[in-house]
């Protein structure tokens, strides 16, 4: 049994709700997913949250698995702990809900797509402090401007981003996947991640050209790391050609592209994975300044309103598979659907 050492009534008030929102009810069969560097706190408050709401919960806990990449794996969104295993994916397929508390999370996990064959609702509770999930503690009111912005960029031909800092950027929206993300899911067969409130795409291959300039004080969540200096990216055919700049920040970033591509034998890892903007004007961007790195996995992050998200690496839409991977948010940036603003020097318009 886990012991509730440092778990706090208010936490599992936070759990409480937000399973509510995803619909959970009196004798729901659920499952707490996790592995073994999963945060025990959160593992445990899932628990006692499932409690709450009276469902028949039970445990998958999966042993860590060996590490073959070249470099530390982060913020990818794909984890591997379940590693193909079909029992396992049998056994979340059949329950009412999953609550995902491993360390990167199912949103882009090989076996996802069954899972939610199966009927169940996911929920990936980030990988951080409880006091950020409680911070970000989703409502009910969250989902309408998300399902609306996401209704803009499916209409939309096209997206154009821009900034003072010298970003002009163009995407291609034809054929691209459009998702969005309020921190819960009541439907059957889905998936949403705590803290959210943000739109995504993920455009079709050869739609992303341009220049990407990340400015002081903009966010490189892989490395956890405010940018001191700026560093200006390239970009043709979706992939970053070029990474500008002599800065640490610059110097970090070219080495981690660099040691995915020899990995791998491909550039997948400098190509585009999603473009979007944050919509949760409750999260903020100083945030991370608060917490150690190991506390903070940085969600809130990538939803703070008006922010705008560039993230490389995995595309499934492009046909594009690799474990490197880049969210970059950018403030004051200017986001424009078909010629209409959207984001306006980083505040919501």
């Amino acid at each position: 049994m886990i012991g509730d050492a440092g778990v706090e009534a208010t936490w599992i008030d936070a759990f409480e709700h937000v399973f509510g929102l995803c619909g959970v009810k009196a004798d729901d069969v659920c499952a707490v997913l996790s592995e073994t560097r999963s945060r025990r706190d959160l593992v445990r408050l899932a628990e006692l949250g499932l409690a709450r709401r009276g469902a028949r919960a039970f445990h998958v806990v999966l042993p860590r698995r060996a590490h073959a990449a070249p470099v530390p794996v982060r913020s990818t969104g794909a984890s591997d702990a379940i590693g193909g295993l079909d029992a396992v994916v049998a056994a979340l397929a059949r329950c009412t809900f999953v609550a995902d508390c491993t360390v990167e999370g199912l949103m882009h996990a090989a076996e996802l797509p069954q899972i939610l064959a199966g009927g169940a609702r996911v929920l990936y509770v980030s990988h951080e402090h409880p006091e950020i999930l409680e911070r970000c503690l989703p409502r009910p009111e969250d989902e309408a401007p998300v399902r609306d912005a996401m209704r803009r960029l499916k209409a939309a031909a096209r997206m154009t981003v821009t900034s003072d800092a010298g970003t002009d950027l163009a995407v291609d929206l034809a054929g691209a996947r459009v998702g969005g993300v309020w921190g819960f899911t009541h439907r059957p067969g889905t998936l949403s991640h705590w803290p959210g409130g943000l739109v995504l795409a993920f455009p079709a291959a050869g739609s992303v050209r341009g220049t990407l300039v990340l400015d002081r004080g903009d966010v490189n969540l892989t490395f956890k790391r405010y940018l001191a200096d700026p560093v200006r990216l390239v970009i043709a055919d979706d992939h970053v050609v070029e990474v500008g700049g002599d800065s640490p920040d610059a110097q970090l970033m070219r080495g981690h592209f660099a040691a995915w591509a020899e990995h791998e034998g491909d550039r997948s890892a400098y190509a585009v994975s999603h473009v979007g903007w944050g919509l949760n004007r409750r999260a903020r961007w100083d945030a991370m300044t608060f917490y150690d790195k190991a506390d903070f996995n940085g969600t809130e992050l990538r939803a703070f309103g008006g922010n705008f998200l560039y993230s490389t690496g995995a595309n499934e839409v492009a046909g594009r598979h690799t474990l490197g991977h880049f969210d970059l948010p950018l403030r004051g940036c200017t986001v424009a659907l078909d010629g209409t603003v959207v984001v306006e020097r980083g505040a919501l318009a």
